[in-house]
């Protein structure tokens, strides 16, 4: 049957064989009036505003200033949500600590964690892909790393 209409699509088909193909359509036609127009199975219809909803993701914004702060962080990773965290009003040695847990946080989740800019990193969990770098970082030392 395939073949036949490939074959009538190139031209190459034989006038007998369009005479079965008659019948097979009048066949089909007659079963599908038999059904009425609005009986379409619902089963494999999924709605668009449902796969919008659970495509989004989030991306959180911190500024820490104490150490407890890394808990709300670590959390936020966990439930699947992005993290940019500045640390700019923090001393580089609490700022440190944090990082460290947050690498912890990131590592056992198989997630990433990169430094974005001076003082400031992204976490980010698994299902998260970043692409690129800034380059600008790369010479520049920092003593948060």
């Amino acid at each position: 049957m395939a073949f036949d209409k490939l074959g009538r699509f190139f031209g190459i088909s034989n006038d007998d064989e369009l005479d079965n193909d008659e019948e097979y359509t009048s066949q089909t036609k007659d079963e599908n009036e038999d059904l009425p127009l609005n009986s379409v199975s619902r089963d494999n219809v999924v709605s668009i505003k449902s796969g919008l909803n659970s495509a989004k993701s989030k991306i959180v914004l911190y500024e820490p200033r104490v150490y407890s702060d890394a808990k709300d962080v670590a959390q936020n990773i966990l439930n699947n949500k992005a993290v940019v965290i500045n640390f700019s009003r923090m001393e580089d040695s609490s700022a440190r600590r944090i990082v460290d847990f947050i690498t912890g946080t990131v590592y056992a989740l198989n997630g990433e964690i990169q430094r974005i800019g001076d003082k400031i990193f992204l976490a980010t969990p698994p299902k998260f892909v970043t692409d690129g770098k800034i380059s600008d970082l790369v010479d520049k030392k920092d003593n948060l790393s």
